[in-house]
């Protein structure tokens, strides 16, 4: 059994993507962010999860055969740690991401839920980021991301110290592959042209963010 949780904000203006303004409106910036999350909704739905939870920071109705959730706790390391706790079972591992690497696949989710589920497989996966955070986490035992709630978040060494934790426990972990995410206008425009033909995000990006020229 394996689970995949998207961890997300409810795209609303001024609550989200706020660091792509400027160039962006809060509006503009609430799109982006509807596409990102619809696109990264898209990818776990096809992908082999048995169980797929959508955990948000105010209530937001599932898509259908999903489960929703609520965030609850203070820093992000917390409201991580506690969606971990929220949603586990026990003997099922979970692999937990956000929703800002809107050109992830299914591809890549199987990779690690298959890692996750493989007798004698690590105990924990991690997908770094390019701005040295982390793109997904999934563990085995989900009562081991306790560990999150003393990780300080979006840092330049938040995966480095995701990972130290984790092998402090004596986990086993394998890395993902590193992935961008979208925090900038240059992120949103660099990661839409990696995103699968088809997808929501780069016609959005193109429509939405104006291009920012270098000075």
């Amino acid at each position: 059994m394996s689970r995949v949780v998207v961890l997300a904000k409810v795209p609303v203006p001024g609550r989200v993507k706020t660091r792509l303004c400027p160039p962006c409106t809060p509006e503009q910036a609430a799109w982006v962010a509807c596409a990102a999350l619809a696109d990264t909704l898209d990818a776990v739905r096809v992908s082999v999860a048995a169980e797929r939870v959508l955990v948000t920071d105010v209530p937001l109705a599932a898509p259908p055969g999903w489960r929703s959730g609520v965030q609850r706790g203070g820093p992000l390391g917390e409201r991580i740690a506690n969606a971990f706790a929220d949603t586990r079972t026990p003997g099922t591992a979970t692999l937990l991401i956000g929703m800002d690497t809107p050109q992830l696949t299914a591809g890549l989710l199987d990779a690690a839920l298959r890692l996750l589920s493989e007798p004698g497989g690590p105990d924990a996966v991690l997908g770094p980021a390019e701005d040295g955070g982390w793109w997904a986490l999934g563990l085995r035992e989900p009562e081991h991301a306790t560990v999150l709630g003393d990780i300080p978040t979006s840092t330049s060494t938040t995966g480095l110290c995701t990972r130290t934790a984790l092998l402090a426990r004596g986990l086993r972990v394998t890395e993902l592959p590193v992935l961008r995410d979208v925090d900038t206008a240059p992120d949103a425009h660099a990661v839409a042209a990696l995103c699968p033909p088809g997808r929501r995000f780069p016609r959005v990006v193109a429509a939405e963010v104006p291009a920012v020229v270098a000075g």
